[in-house]
């Protein structure tokens, strides 16, 4: 293991920009590519880690043939997540952790504390509420102190819902009662057959779905006091409807969105008194016979993740639980370049501001404003540029984030930031289109 005496004094006295953990996994391969594209309009220094040199190295010389470069001088560090003094180890010699071991469940606390220790910054891409909620229950005032970020839900999961619902926020201009999020995706041109996910992802949901039930007593600890009761009351709809929006049909989305979304909200109306917005999310379906199918398996996962045993065989079948959209093999590169997304974002509420945030208005909402937030490859290229761009969000306009540092969703941390302008730039597009 590298420890603080096993780097030269010269590669001490500067630390990284950005250190890349777990770079020589799936999503780690993507995220060194990615930041060597954006590094070219944002110079930067930065290093990868991991618990196993030899698979560094292989990646860095892989990836350097991919884009044409020479990383042979990249540093290389040795790190492990069972092995707390080499985290530490890693986070002293950087400025921003970009955390891409998963699942965060059960390697993410080791890295936030190490990071925190260390003096560094940290950015994950967890799609896991029990996790990011644990986080900023248990280490929030620890980061303050520290004055390092922690953010998490970096990734597809939860930026564009997250930052889109601050885009429409800001656009909206009067009171914003409420929101109703609906992802939709497709594949464009040609795709080889084969799956959307790779193993990882698919084993975080499955541990975000099996910890739900932690969440209501972790809610309790992070929030005594609730979020006041907002009239209309936002209701979630039907578990099967048509919506008028997109003319699909559509079913609740089930991760992490919902409750990033909540956080960000508490944030803003506890720390700025800001009216917060209501929202539900959903997922598109292409067809009636694939949102039953969907729901089929969406039951039969949900139920087996609920158990020890079912979750050993959810892992151990993932083509099977998804209908084919996760596999241990991962998509191919084609179909990741072809796969397209949207979430469109439909607000309600007024056109006049109250006195107060909480003031009541008078008669039903008369204003509705819908944004659309449009991206391309999400699971390993928009989730990739939007982790980067977040952890050059706190490497250079810290100034613009809460005050003193902290465990923040991204919303709350990134709001006043120039994130969104940087994304719109980068391939993520944030649009009000009604």
């Amino acid at each position: 293991m590298h420890s603080f005496e096993s780097f030269s004094s010269s590669e001490m006295a500067v630390k990284l920009d950005f250190i890349i953990f777990g770079a020589s996994g799936f999503t780690g391969q993507h995220t060194v590519q990615e930041l060597i594209r954006i590094s070219e309009q944002k110079p930067c220094t930065w290093g990868v880690a991991g618990r196993n040199k030899e698979k560094l190295n292989t990646m860095l010389k892989t990836v350097g043939l991919r884009v044409g470069k020479d990383l042979s001088s990249v540093q290389v560090i040795v790190a492990d997540v069972d092995d707390a003094q080499s985290l530490e180890a890693m986070a002293f010699r950087t400025k921003v952790v970009i955390n891409c071991c998963g699942p965060y469940r059960h390697w993410g606390e080791q890295v936030v504390r190490a990071c925190i220790a260390g003096g560094a910054s940290h950015v994950d891409i967890s799609g896991e509420p029990q996790y990011m909620e644990k986080m900023q229950l248990e280490y929030h005032a620890a980061a303050q102190q520290k004055g390092v970020y922690i953010v998490s839900a970096c990734g597809f999961d939860s930026i564009p819902d997250d930052l889109g619902l601050v885009f429409l926020q800001n656009q909206f201009k009067g009171d914003l009662n409420s929101v109703e999020s609906y992802i939709d995706g497709k594949v464009e041109g040609p795709s080889t057959p084969g799956a959307m996910f790779y193993f990882a992802t698919y084993e975080s949901v499955v541990y975000g779905v099996a910890s739900r039930n932690e969440l209501r007593s972790l809610h309790q600890k992070l929030y005594p006091s609730k979020l006041p009761q907002l009239t209309p009351v936002l209701k979630q709809r039907g578990p099967l409807f048509k919506s008028e929006v997109l003319n699909k049909w559509c079913l609740p989305f089930l991760g992490a969105d919902s409750s990033v979304m909540f956080r960000s909200q508490h944030y803003f109306y506890e720390a700025e008194k800001k009216r917060p917005a209501q929202v539900q999310t959903y997922i598109a379906m292409p067809s009636f016979s694939r949102a039953i199918g969907t729901m089929f398996f969406a039951i039969l996962f949900v139920t087996f993740c609920l158990f020890s045993w079912g979750r050993k065989l959810v892992l151990k079948h993932p083509k099977f639980f998804t209908a084919g959209y996760a596999s241990h093999e991962g998509p191919s590169e084609e179909t990741m370049n072809n796969t397209v997304f949207s979430v469109t974002l439909v607000g309600k509420g007024w056109e006049e501001k109250a006195a107060q945030p909480l003031d009541t208005h008078d008669g039903p909402p008369t204003k509705t404003m819908t944004v659309k937030v449009k991206g391309r490859n999400p699971a390993y290229g928009t989730t990739c540029t939007t982790l980067i761009m977040s952890a050059f969000m706190i490497l250079n306009e810290s100034d613009k984030m809460p005050a003193h540092g902290g465990v923040f969703p991204p919303g709350a941390a990134f709001a006043k930031t120039s994130l969104i302008a940087e994304l719109h730039k980068n391939g993520l597009t944030f649009d009000v289109v009604a």
